[in-house]
């Protein structure tokens, strides 16, 4: 995908230079701006203003390794640092730098091009977009960035990045959530799709403890929070279930509960038949269920 075709989406010159620069396999005319050079290290500097903070150690030392043994393959984009002369300023691979650092390599490939201090930083924020370990609250507050800072729409951001429009907007909606909850996601201890669930509820910290603390799946959070919303209405209904149902109905879920070692809750229906439902916690009790069923007890 060329340049000037981005640039008819609408979007930013330096998000167009990153997309152009990081698919190098793409056929196009060789212009000065896109020639591999190779550069020092030591005349290679990081950008002060990179929207990533941390990087993995163990993470480093892999690529370290493989750099040592391979190479930089892919080349940096860097440009000319807008103070010291002969020195280049990083805009995309700051982890390729640091890697090879570690590596104790003395020259680097780049491409070098002219950008200016807005277009870097933009660029900057898609190359942190395009890691493969980004949570879901990194990634979304990447895309406000964008947004707030570039005026990118969730439109143009979705065609720009191949995403969903759906799975742009989803994630933004996660940045609603208290900053605790926000927190537990970047940790790994809440899922994208536990915290989804707790957009709309008004006590989500105290919910998110809870979620941790009992394990629940993302079907129990929703299910939690739903009854949340309606006390009354989950009470009712459950008070409801337990009149249908006659003392046999609820004498076998008691036996085939305890049979099982788990919750079984048995739905008749009369002459059209019914549903039996078998709540497990954990992929072990999934397992140790599949194997009763199969006859492997």
């Amino acid at each position: 995908m060329g340049e000037n075709k981005l640039a008819k989406r609408g979007l930013g010159r330096g998000l167009s230079a990153l997309m152009a620069d990081m698919d190098l396999a793409t056929p196009e005319p060789t212009t000065p701006a896109r020639e591999r050079t190779m550069v020092p290290i030591e005349q290679i500097t990081a950008n002060p203003d990179q929207p990533r903070r941390t990087f993995d150690p163990e993470a480093l030392q892999e690529l370290a390794a493989s750099l040592k043994n391979r190479g930089v393959l892919q080349p940096l984009i860097v440009r000319p640092h807008p103070q010291d002369d002969g020195i280049f300023q990083i805009v995309a691979g700051e982890r390729r730098w640091r890697a090879a650092q570690m590596a104790q390599l003395h020259e680097l490939p780049v491409i070098i091009r002219d950008l200016s201090d807005t277009e870097v930083l933009e660029v900057a924020i898609i190359e942190n977009i395009q890691r493969a370990d980004l949570n879901a609250i990194e990634e979304a507050t990447s895309f406000r960035q964008l947004m707030d800072r570039f005026g990118h729409t969730q439109e143009r951001l979705a065609e720009a990045l191949n995403k969903s429009r759906s799975h742009i907007a989803n994630l933004l909606r996660l940045l609603n959530l208290p900053d605790q909850v926000q927190d537990f996601v970047k940790e790994g201890r809440l899922s994208a799709g536990h915290a989804r669930a707790l957009i709309t509820a008004p006590n989500a910290n105290q919910l998110a403890r809870k979620i941790m603390e009992k394990g629940l799946s993302v079907r129990e959070t929703e299910e939690l929070v739903r009854k949340q919303a309606n006390p009354d209405q989950a009470g009712k209904k459950q008070q409801r279930r337990q009149k249908e149902k006659d003392a046999d109905t609820r004498a076998l879920e008691s036996d085939l509960s305890a049979q099982l070692g788990m919750k079984v809750s048995i739905d008749h229906g009369g002459a059209k038949g019914g549903s039996i439902t078998i709540n497990y916690h954990d992929l072990e009790q999934l397992d140790q269920l599949c194997q009763i069923l199969g006859g492997h007890r």
